[in-house]
């Protein structure tokens, strides 16, 4: 387990589940980015949401936060937030460890005499999109007594009530409604919080609940702290808990209101457990936090104002719960089930034997999938952001030509692509086959232009492919099979319409800019779209036009490769390119090959000569990769600095850079280099592959960067998902679920070599030994779904 010092103030790990929002816990133990307002939240903090500890025993006792102590800078203006605790006992040290979804933090202080430790999680479970959609987090402390005496200990959970929410003031305070209320509950062996305000408008955009739970029937609740303008909650909590452990209880102090003060509107609640623990003992706290707030803005702007009587759209796990008591209780009664199956994941993919970086980079970008990039609405359809600023999503739309390259929803949860692909075809595309690159309609808002890019709009016909390789199901593809024929033939009279095979006029694509001439990038899209068009074509027995779009796709594929093949890798080809700015001619681009990329993740084979596929993927990493960035000269967005490694986006081994290429060409983003070092290594350069992978995740250190937020245009970035390909590729792994067919061929370790796999049916665990004498056992253990009747098999494509 790779583990993470709190010096390491960059590491957090966000908590929650797929469209419900995040909360993150830091590597000194601390919760930050609450993110579970429908919005992102990067750097807001919320005072007063913290975990306690006391313990005593004989003439000793000992209360701490659970936090470790802050590391400098100490710089603030108006010195930290009362709320934010840093001017209390916290603990000397801790450090964090995940294996998704499990977060495990250890804590260290010479001083007391009892060892504690965190293990944190959200349900995440494949194929359980609902299980796996859960608006709470768990928190099971454990605490060990190290001393030669009983002792004593209480651990309590506060938490502010949130319900109307509105954000900081200038001086950091919370901005709360008046109303606020929190109630003890009871539900059979639960009790607890809930935090509500009947004050707001139930169908205001900022109207929800909290609540904090626990089994546990050992301990107290206090309902509300001692209210009051200033920071006299907090004064009165640590007089009472830092004496025995106890809550203490509302307004035991006789204080008059100040009218200055902040916090009028504050109520902080608070539930403990306490439990005698013998010498050497250690027992178990456990504690669940959780969320309801239903309503979003009915648009993908989230600052749009919202007035009075005007609809909203509801959240997906809105329509499961009435409020975060519901939501938590559920997530409490079922936590045996729960937790067991989502260890089954941790165990399959961390056990396996695919490389560190590799099962680091596909599990940590996991965490875009529940961040506030995606989101459910009331019907379930799923819906993103290509990412996060820091307080709202950036480039909205389920972007086409960004989800194209991203690999871990469709694999984990097919369900929720094949959602999105509704929305793209049945709902987006218009009757001529024109399909904007952003879903509009979604939200009742029709944009002025019709804008389609040509990597996007070919790249959603092989997700179309893909998902019906990885559902089976037959009606979905009909649903769509009408439209997405007219996506393709649009794609060829808009951009190919002598049909010789090859692309030209402007072509927007993925950097943001228009290309023109032929683009190999966008060439090999085309020549994917069109195999992928074909084997739909062929199964719905449309077999004329089946043969036209072979014959297109080959056609084209002999000629670009004429045409763009300098020898190493495909340039552009565009006459006078000096007069066009965002080009980049004759440079190696990373992308330049991409729609290869997906016809292996496909199975649709190969686009062009197999040789020159390998050397223009080699050549690639070849002059794109950089072992570090001092001296470089980037006049664009720096993503590598200095020492960092990494894979630029275009390179000029022969010269002829122009003056102004398109405008991303000096940029590094993860989610091309996972695509390229996938690549790599399904042409058998696995090594280099996994350099790709290595120099990424060393960037994302947690001292220079966070490794659960890997970031492009925003945090938590759609297209970092593209690193679920590193799997795919490493294991050779292929579903064909309307045939009953999974296939394997392993890149690495192919005498002893296990994964973990996935697809529509089930998952679980894929094994496979090769002898001395070259024969090869392989072996499927089913974890969970069904499947039975399919066939196992392997070799190379």
């Amino acid at each position: 387990m790779k583990w993470y010092p709190n010096t390491a103030t960059e590491a957090g790990f966000p908590i929650g589940g797929i469209g419900t929002g995040t909360v993150t816990l830091g590597s000194d133990g601390d919760l930050r980015d609450w993110e579970i307002f429908n919005r992102p939240n990067k750097g807001g903090q919320i005072g007063y949401g913290f975990f306690a500890l006391h313990v005593e025993g004989q003439d000793k006792r000992d209360t701490r936060i659970l936090r470790s102590r802050k590391t400098p800078p100490y710089s603030q203006a108006r010195g930290y937030h009362p709320g934010w605790l840093y001017g209390m006992p916290c603990m000397e040290r801790s450090r964090l460890s995940v294996e998704y979804p499990f977060a495990d933090l250890e804590f260290e202080d010479d001083s007391l005499p009892v060892k504690v430790t965190l293990t944190a999680f959200n349900p995440f479970i494949p194929l359980q999109a609902e299980d796996s959609g859960i608006p709470a987090a768990l928190f099971r402390y454990k605490i060990k007594n190290e001393s030669g005496i009983p002792l004593r200990t209480t651990v309590a959970a506060s938490l502010p009530n949130l319900a109307g929410y509105l954000g900081n003031d200038e001086f950091e305070n919370m901005l709360l409604p008046q109303g606020a209320r929190n109630r003890k509950k009871q539900q059979g062996g639960i009790r607890g919080l809930l935090m509500e305000n009947p004050s707001c408008l139930p169908e205001h955009p900022r109207t929800g609940s909290m609540a904090i739970l626990t089994g546990d029937p050992e301990g107290e609740i206090q309902e509300t702290w001692l209210t009051g303008g200033w920071w006299d909650g907090m004064e009165d909590f640590w007089h009472h808990f830092s004496q025995d452990g106890s809550l203490g209880v509302e307004n035991t102090v006789n204080s008059m209101e100040s009218w200055l003060g902040p916090h009028k509107n504050l109520r902080v609640g608070s539930v403990g457990i306490t439990h005698m623990l013998q010498p050497g003992e250690e027992k178990t706290f456990e504690f669940v936090l959780s969320w309801y707030y239903p309503n979003r803005i009915k648009s993908w702007d989230e600052d749009t104002p919202w007035n009075e009587g005007e609809e909203t759209e509801k959240n997906y796990y809105a329509s499961r719960y009435q409020d975060a008591w519901e939501a938590g209780a559920d997530l409490l009664c079922r936590l045996p089930e729960l937790e067991k199956t989502s260890r089954l994941f941790t165990k399959a993919i961390y056990e396996s034997t695919l490389p560190e970086a590799v099962v680091e980079a596909v599990c940590a970008n996991i965490t875009a999938l529940r961040s506030t990039t995606c989101f459910r609405i009331a019907d379930g359809t799923f819906l993103a952001y290509e990412g996060s600023h820091e307080r709202k999503g950036s480039c909205p739309g389920t972007c086409t030509h960004v989800w194209n390259y991203a690999q871990t929803v469709a694999w984990l949860f097919p369900e929720l692509e094949r959602s999105a692909r509704r929305i793209e075809f049945g709902l987006e595309t218009r009757e001529d086959g024109c399909m904007p690159f952003r879903n509009e309609r979604i939200f009742g808002s029709e944009p002025e232009e019709a804008v389609p890019a040509a990597d996007g709009q070919f790249g959603t016909i092989v997700r179309l492919y893909r998902e019906w390789l990885l559902s089976g199901e037959e009606e979905f593809l009909k649903e769509l099979w009408p439209k997405a024929k007219k996506a393709l033939e649009y794609g060829i009279r808009n951009w190919d319409p002598d049909e010789d095979g090859m692309l030209s006029g402007r072509q927007h694509n993925t950097y943001d800019i228009e290309f023109y001439g032929t683009v190999p990038m966008l060439n090999s899209i085309y020549y994917a779209a069109l195999a992928a068009g074909e084997k739909m074509a062929i199964y719905f027995g449309e077999e004329e036009t089946a043969e036209r779009w072979r014959e297109l796709r080959q056609k084209g594929s002999k000629k670009m490769d004429q045409e763009l093949w300098n020898g190493a890798y495909y340039i552009q080809k565009l006459e006078d390119i000096g007069s066009y700015r965002f080009q980049y001619g004759e440079g190696c681009l990373a992308d330049q090959i991409l729609g290869q990329f997906f016809a292996h993740v496909n199975r649709l084979g190969y686009l062009f000569p197999k040789d020159h596929v390998r050397q223009a993927v080699y050549s690639i990493y070849e002059n794109n990769y950089r072992d570090n960035f001092i001296g470089a000269v980037n006049a664009q967005r720096a993503y590598a600095m200095e020492e960092d490694k990494g894979l630029v986006l275009c390179s000029w081994p022969q010269g002829n850079r122009p003056v102004i290429p398109f405008c991303y060409s000096e940029e590094v983003w993860t989610g091309v280099e996972y695509q390229v070092a996938s690549h790599l290594i399904y042409e058998g350069y696995t090594e280099e592959g996994v350099r790709v992978v290595e120099a990424v995740r060393s960037r994302y250190d947690g001292f220079k960067r966070n490794p659960w937020n890997e970031v492009e245009c925003g945090n938590h970035y759609a297209r970092s998902m593209s690193s679920y390909g590193l799997l795919l590729a490493l294991s050779g792994f292929h579903a064909d679920v309307p045939n009953r067919e999974l296939s394997f061929s392993p890149k690495t370790k192919e005498k002893d070599f296990s994964c973990f796999f996935c697809c529509g049916s089930g998952w679980g665990i894929y094994r496979q030994s090769r002898d001395d004498q070259g024969r090869v056992t392989r072996k499927l253990e089913p974890l969970f779904g069904n499947l039975e009747g399919f066939t196992l098999k392997g070799g190379e494509q």
